[in-house]
């Protein structure tokens, strides 16, 4: 049975063989390489482990990227998860119906969110970095990402910047100079994926979705008593960081898909 055709057929969540137990997983370099495509195989293991638990992801993106590099035309994302966690859990799919999300904007406020603004895109104007594209500020449900090259770059485009910020390390002192700026907004600060960083309200990390978990005691009765979380930025500063440390989860840190497929086959034995 192929994953599209398999997509709903699973056991109630209180029914899974591991009812007490869920598996996330953070997508970029963790599931799929970065913006790139879910491997078929990929999609059959987790298919599997969904047979045993529950499974769901967590990303900081918006919703839309997690359709593009899991789901497909014809395929829901929602429906081959039993959670889906955007924006680290502001917009929430449980069951393929969405939960009540937040906003970062209402939070701030559009005065702060200005100057905020203001701020970062002078510091990229004053850069001096081989290539800037477009889109340098994102804004999304749950935060702002910034990106010094700007989110339009290519993929080449993308892994060039990528390690020319291994040498010359252009984000950190980016982040320190706006930590430094806006010391009383509240705001954290996390370096992820190739080329750009997250702006969003201190505790609006990736364990904000460990509320949506927890939930699930009032909902079913099932109190998730091992939480699996995997990533591939688990190191301070790593926007997988906060999830994977949390004393409420079993962090599992992941070198690329292939590390990830490996550690889910011998953790479920599938």
């Amino acid at each position: 049975m192929s994953v599209v055709e398999g997509a709903g057929v699973y056991p109630a969540l209180e029914r899974r063989p591991l009812k007490d137990t869920i598996c996330l997983f953070d997508i970029d370099n963790t599931l799929t390489l970065a913006r790139r495509h879910a491997t078929e195989e990929m999609l059959q293991v987790l298919s599997l482990l969904r047979q045993k638990c529950a499974i769901g992801t967590v990303g900081g993106s918006d919703f839309s990227k997690q359709q593009e590099q899991l789901g497909s035309t014809t395929v829901d994302v929602t429906s081959l998860f039993d959670f889906n966690f955007a924006e680290n859990g502001l917009t929430a799919y449980r069951l393929g119906n969405p939960l009540t999300g937040n906003s970062f904007i209402q939070w701030l406020g559009e005065e702060k969110y200005q100057k905020l603004a203001n701020f970062v895109l002078r510091y990229i104007a004053d850069l001096d970095i081989p290539k800037k594209r477009g889109t340098f500020i994102e804004f999304r449900n749950g935060m702002i990402n910034i990106s010094p090259i700007g989110r339009n770059a290519s993929t080449a485009e993308r892994n060039e910047f990528e390690e020319y910020d291994k040498v010359h390390n252009i984000r950190k002192p980016f982040v320190e100079a706006l930590k430094k700026e806006f010391p009383d907004y509240g705001l954290n600060y996390s370096i992820g994926g190739q080329i750009s960083f997250d702006v969003f309200p201190a505790g609006w990390d990736k364990t904000y979705c460990l509320r949506h978990v927890e939930a699930e005691k009032e909902i079913t009765g099932i109190e998730y008593k091992n939480i699996h979380f995997f990533g591939d930025k688990a190191y301070p500063g790593g926007n997988d960081w906060e999830i994977y440390d949390d004393p409420r989860t079993i962090g599992h840190a992941v070198k690329d898909p292939e590390d990830c497929l490996r550690q889910v086959k011998e953790l479920f034995q599938l």
